[in-house]
C-alpha cells in the first residue's frame, strides 16, 4: 500500500466554517485535487462521475434547456457537463462560497479558467435561497440542485430549507412551462418525493449506478416538472 501525501493548496475561513482545497498524492501517481468543508470530504477531481451523471440525466428531461440554473459549484464538473450540451445558451451557477469562485477564476483550481472562459458560464456568489427569490418568473428551463448529498446529508444545516415547500414553490415559479427541477441525493427520500408531488403535482425518483473509489454505489435523482403532461407512449 502506497503512502498517501496531502498538500494544502488553499484555505478560506467563512461564517459557515472552513473551506480547504488540497492535493492528494500517492506513489508518484497523478495528483488529485480534493475539496473539504469543515473537515468533511465534499468531492475531488478523481471521482466526477456523479456530477456528470446528474447533469446528463437532468439535461435529458427538457427538450430545450436554453437557460440552466445550477445550485452549487463544487469543482465545476456539473457546470462543465451542462456547457457540453450545445442546446444550452446560459448556465448560471449559484455558489455561496466566494473563495471557491475565486479559486476557479484564478487557476488555483487548474481547470477553472478554461471553464469560466465560456461566455455561457455565469457564476453567481450568493446563497441560493435568497438568490432564487430575486429571479423573475419563468426565467429557467432547468434547475439542478447539487448543494448537498440530498436532504439527509446536509453540508450546512440551513440547507434543510431547500427541500421544503416554500423554496420548492419558488423553483416552480422561476421555471418555464415544460421545465424541470432535478435534485441529486445519496439516498432516495420519500419525504422529498412527497413534497415535490405536493408543490409540482408530479414527482419521479430514478436511481443511477456509479462507481466511486472502485465501489459500486447508487445515487438518486428526484425530479419534478412544470406543466408535465402524460405521455402518449
Amino acid at each position: 500500500m502506497g503512502r498517501m501525501e496531502y498538500v494544502e493548496i488553499a484555505r478560506a475561513e467563512t461564517e459557515r466554517g472552513e473551506l480547504v482545497l488540497r492535493e492528494r498524492r500517492e506513489n508518484g501517481a497523478p495528483s488529485v485535487l480534493e475539496l473539504r468543508a469543515n473537515g468533511v470530504f465534499v468531492m475531488d477531481t478523481l471521482e466526477t462521475s456523479t456530477e456528470q451523471a446528474l447533469a446528463e440525466a437532468a439535461l435529458d428531461l427538457v427538450a430545450e434547456p436554453r437557460d440552466v440554473l445550477v445550485g452549487g459549484l463544487g469543482l465545476g464538473y456539473t457546470m462543465h457537463t451542462v456547457l457540453g450540451d450545445q442546446r444550452v445558451e446560459r448556465c448560471s451557477v449559484v455558489e455561496i462560497e466566494p473563495a471557491l469562485v475565486e479559486w476557479m477564476r484564478d487557476g488555483t483550481i487548474p481547470h477553472g479558467p478554461a471553464l469560466l472562459a465560456d461566455d455561457r458560464a455565469n457564476p453567481v456568489v450568493a446563497d441560493i435561497g435568497p438568490a432564487v427569490g430575486e429571479v423573475a418568473d419563468a426565467s429557467y428551463d432547468l434547475v439542478l440542485l447539487d448543494v448537498d448529498n440530498g436532504p439527509g446529508h446536509l453540508v450546512h444545516e440551513h440547507n434543510a430549507e431547500l427541500y421544503e415547500p416554500p423554496f420548492l414553490t419558488e423553483l416552480r415559479r422561476i421555471l418555464r412551462p415544460g421545465g424541470a427541477v432535478a435534485i441529486w441525493s445519496a439516498e432516495a427520500s420519500p419525504e422529498l418525493e412527497a413534497t415535490l408531488e405536493q408543490v409540482f403535482g408530479n414527482s419521479e425518483t430514478a436511481g443511477y449506478d456509479v462507481t466511486l473509489q472502485e465501489r459500486d454505489e447508487k445515487y438518486w435523482l428526484h425530479v419534478a416538472r412544470v406543466g408535465a403532461v402524460a405521455s402518449d407512449g
